[in-house]
C-alpha cells in the first residue's frame, strides 16, 4: 500500500462552519445509525443474535479490506495499531455483541432506556480523553436530555423492570461505543474517517469471522429473504458507512457538541419502526421527542473551550479534507 496522506488538514475558518460541517456529517451518522434498531428486530427473527452480531462486523470487514486495497491506503504506524484496537474493542466487537446478548433477556425498549445514555457517556469520555471543555449550559442541556431520552423510550416501550444481567451488557455496551467513539474520532483527525473505520474492522476481521464461523456451525441461520435484506443493513450501513459520516462529524468537532446529536436518535427510530413494524405513536412520545429535540439544540449551541494541545482541533480552526482524501463522503 502507498503512503498517501489522508489525514485531515486544519485551516482557519469561522467557528460556525465548523459547528455546522461537523453537525451535518454527525447527523448524518445518526441518520444511518437509526434504522439499527428496526432492522434489527427484523433480522433476528429468522438469525441468532449473537450471529447478527458478529457476521455484520465480518461484512464490513471485507468491505473495508476491499476499500482499503483499492485506495492504497496508508498503513497504520505505531501505537495508532492500539488505538485501532481500542476503537474494534468498542464498536466493531463490543457494542454489537454485548447488545445482541442484551437481546436474548430484555426488550428492544429496556435496551434503548440504557442506550439512550450513550451521548452523555460519550461526551463525558471526550472531555476526559481531549481538551475540550463545554460549559455548565452544555452538562445541563446534556442531563436533561438523558432523562428525556429515558423518558421518551419509557413511554414508547414500556416501564423499568428490575436490574438484570442484560442491564450489564448494556452499561458495558455503552462504554465500550463511547470510548470508540471518542478515540474514532482523534483518529479520523490523523488518517481519515472512512480509513478509521476501516481499519478497525480489519483489525476485528480475524476474531469475528472465527465467532461468525462457530455461531453457524452450532446455530445454522435460517431466514427469510426479507430478514436476509435487513442484516445486509446492518453490515454495509450501520457497521460500515454509517461511520464514513459520524467518524468525519466527531473529527470536524467539537466532538461534545456533535456527540449530542445522538439525543435525536430514539426520535427517528420510532419512526422507522412505526413506519416498517407498525408500532404505535402516542402523543406522549411526541411530547417527549420535542423535549428532547431542544435538549440536543441548546447542547450543541453550547461554546466549548479547549485547552492546550489536548484538542488538535480547537474552536477557532476547522478541518478539510485535501483534495487527493480518496472516497470523499461529501458527495
Amino acid at each position: 500500500m502507498s503512503t498517501e496522506n489522508s489525514a485531515i488538514a486544519f485551516t482557519s475558518a469561522p467557528l460556525s462552519r465548523l459547528r455546522s460541517s461537523g453537525l451535518a456529517f454527525g447527523f448524518l451518522g445518526v441518520l444511518a445509525f437509526s434504522f439499527t434498531v428496526p432492522f434489527t428486530r427484523i433480522a433476528v427473527e429468522g438469525l441468532h443474535p449473537l450471529f447478527v452480531g458478529t457476521a455484520r462486523a465480518v461484512v464490513a470487514g471485507v468491505l473495508a479490506a476491499i476499500a482499503l486495497l483499492v485506495t492504497r491506503s496508508r498503513v497504520p504506524r505505531g501505537t495508532q495499531w492500539a488505538r485501532l484496537a481500542v476503537i474494534a474493542l468498542g464498536i466493531v466487537g463490543g457494542f454489537p455483541v454485548l447488545t445482541s446478548l442484551a437481546l436474548q433477556t430484555t426488550t428492544a425498549g429496556h435496551s434503548a432506556v440504557i442506550i439512550g445514555l450513550l451521548p452523555a457517556v460519550t461526551a463525558s469520555v471526550v472531555v476526559i480523553r481531549t481538551g475540550e471543555r463545554p460549559g455548565p449550559r452544555f452538562w445541563t442541556f446534556s442531563a436533561v436530555g438523558a432523562v428525556a431520552v429515558v423518558g421518551y423510550s419509557l413511554a414508547a416501550h414500556g416501564a423499568l423492570s428490575a436490574p438484570t444481567i442484560g442491564d450489564l451488557y448494556l452499561l458495558g455496551a455503552v462504554v465500550l461505543a463511547a470510548v470508540g467513539y471518542a478515540e474514532g474520532g482523534l483518529m479520523a483527525r490523523e488518517i481519515g474517517a472512512w480509513q478509521t473505520i476501516s481499519w478497525a474492522l480489519v483489525v476485528a476481521l480475524p476474531v469475528m469471522t472465527t465467532a461468525t464461523a462457530v455461531e453457524w456451525v452450532v446455530d445454522p441461520p435460517r431466514a427469510t429473504s426479507g430478514q436476509w435484506l435487513a442484516f445486509a443493513y446492518l453490515g454495509v450501513v450501520s457497521m460500515f458507512l454509517g461511520f464514513f459520516a459520524w467518524y468525519r462529524g466527531l473529527a470536524l468537532g467539537p466532538m461534545t457538541a456533535v456527540s449530542q446529536v445522538q439525543l435525536i436518535q430514539p426520535i427517528l427510530t420510532l419512526v422507522w419502526s412505526a413506519a416498517l413494524l407498525g408500532e404505535p405513536v402516542t402523543s406522549a412520545m411526541i411530547v417527549g421527542g420535542a423535549v428532547i429535540i431542544g435538549c440536543a439544540r441548546g447542547a450543541v449551541r453550547s461554546r466549548v473551550r479547549a485547552t492546550g494541545s489536548a484538542n488538535p482541533a480547537a474552536p477557532h480552526r476547522t478541518a478539510a479534507i485535501p483534495r487527493s482524501h480518496p472516497l470523499p463522503v461529501s458527495r
